[in-house]
């Protein structure tokens, strides 16, 4: 089996990681940043290594090794209840180390690492989402129609292709469309029948994901420069609605009373004007670096189009356990209620995580790359920016740099599940979840102590 290795290297020296990593954390966009959605630079260089190209310069942790590292820091009382963990070798796929792998616990964001796999795997990482404008029933009336594109920015930013989606542009192309053709009083209809079912996540109207619809504009935050809990809209839709019609006005096209609820017609004269999201591939970066609920929500709803499922919770999360399944991923009792962890009802093993991180990881399989590349660079980017002694110091510290991670926090719940390079070069995916944790603080320690430890030993 091959597998992506990281490289190139310095006098056996893992630097060429840690490079990278603060590189690409001067580039890549923070949480609630308005620049670009520029594609992560990749940590992880392609190099092809079969089971016998691995050979004694990169020897494989054994199974007493981990034990011996793991065991006393899984022995934590921060870790809370109940644990589980898994470190696999990447290039042959052999679990090298379990405990309790194959139990079922709540994955909280990591579940974001399947919605990632499965939206790759089923809808491709060229895809870009659609907002458009077409003809309504009428020659006055126009519908705006969302296609499910939570990025689509109301903010007068860049246009290039690894941007957001502008209303604004849209509502350019959409006048001079209509003046072209005489038009230039209507009225505004808007459509988001693309999704079904309840736009509320059972947790309730929360900072931390807006309604999930196919129409919003800056994920529905009224404040598109706040991030982590930020105040959302009651109604995403009527509001990026309300937004496109002032941009038209202001472009010289008389929108007559407010935005309404409306069908796009079957009858239709077609397109008269289109922006698209970013490239799939750079939605999942984002999502898995800045653990972004939304890109996750909208991107388990893509997989259920794609799918022929209904685009709701429900229909989202059976397509992603459907698509994992065509795949051959052993799913256990995993369940997937929602595509961005926040319900405490997912269950998801740590050994269907790390086979998972395998999975994307395999050479044969390229279009799966980016649930690698967007997971967040310890000590250097996203919601691992501020872990692992960022800024000098700690037990973790030795470890920035070389271990990419996926983090997940629900109340009581913790977890970490990502790939790093040990002490004599092996790639290995790890996940390591922890639930009835009582500090946040001190079981996101434990847990980057634990990727620390496989990280900086030969574990034989």
């Amino acid at each position: 089996m091959s597998v992506l290795v990281a490289g190139p290297w310095e006098g056996g020296r893992r630097v060429a990681e840690r490079d990278a990593a603060a590189a690409r954390s001067n580039a890549a966009p923070g949480r609630g940043s308005v620049r670009a959605l520029r594609p992560a630079a990749a940590v992880l260089s392609a190099v092809r290594m079969t089971r016998s190209d691995a050979g004694p310069e990169l020897p494989l942790p054994t199974r007493q090794g981990l034990e011996e590292a793991l065991g006393p820091l899984l022995n934590s009382s921060a870790l809370g209840s109940a644990h589980s963990g898994a470190v696999m070798d990447a290039a042959t796929g052999r679990l090298i180390y379990g405990a309790d792998a194959d139990a079922p616990s709540t994955p909280a964001s990591t579940i974001k690492i399947a919605t990632a796999v499965a939206a790759l795997a089923s809808v491709g990482p060229e895809h870009r989402i659609a907002t458009t404008v077409v003809q309504g029933a009428r020659r006055d009336e126009i519908v705006l129609v969302g296609g499910g594109d939570p990025t689509l920015t109301a903010r007068d930013l860049p246009t290039g292709p690894d941007d957001p989606a502008s209303l604004r542009e849209l509502a350019a192309t959409t006048a001079r469309a209509l003046k072209d053709r005489g038009t230039r009083t209507v009225r505004l209809r808007y459509d988001t029948s693309a999704y079904s079912g309840p736009e509320l996540h059972p947790i309730g109207f929360d900072g931390n994901l807006a309604r999930v619809t196919p129409l919003m504009a800056d994920e529905g935050r009224e404040d598109p420069g706040t991030s982590h809990n930020a105040r959302r809209v009651r109604d995403p839709a009527g509001d990026a609605a309300a937004r496109f019609a002032v941009f038209l006005r202001r472009r010289g096209v008389d929108v007559q009373g407010d935005p309404r609820p409306g069908r796009a017609a079957r009858t239709a004269e077609g397109t008269i004007a289109e922006v698209r999201s970013p490239a799939l591939a750079v939605l999942v970066e984002r999502m898995l670096t800045d653990s972004d609920n939304d890109i996750a929500e909208a991107l388990a709803r893509q997989t259920a189009m794609a799918r022929g499922m209904p685009a709701s919770f429900d229909g989202g999360g059976r397509a992603v356990e459907s698509v994992l399944r065509k795949a051959g991923l052993p799913l256990g009792a995993a369940r997937f209620l929602d595509g961005s962890g926040l319900n405490s009802g997912d269950q998801v093993s740590a050994e269907l995580l790390v086979r998972l991180l395998a999975h994307a990881a395999a050479p044969d399989k390229p279009a799966l790359r980016p649930a690698l590349t967007g997971l967040p660079v310890a000590g250097f980017s996203g919601t691992l920016a501020n872990r692992y002694g960022a800024g000098g110091g700690g037990p973790s510290h030795a470890a920035a740099g070389l271990v990419r991670a996926k983090t997940g926090t629900l109340t009581g719940v913790n977890t970490l599940a990502g790939t790093l390079v040990d002490a004599d070069g092996r790639l290995l995916v790890f996940a390591f979840t922890a639930k009835g944790t009582t500090s946040a603080e001190a079981a996101t320690d434990a847990l980057d102590r634990l990727a620390a430890a496989v990280a900086n030993c030969g574990c034989r």
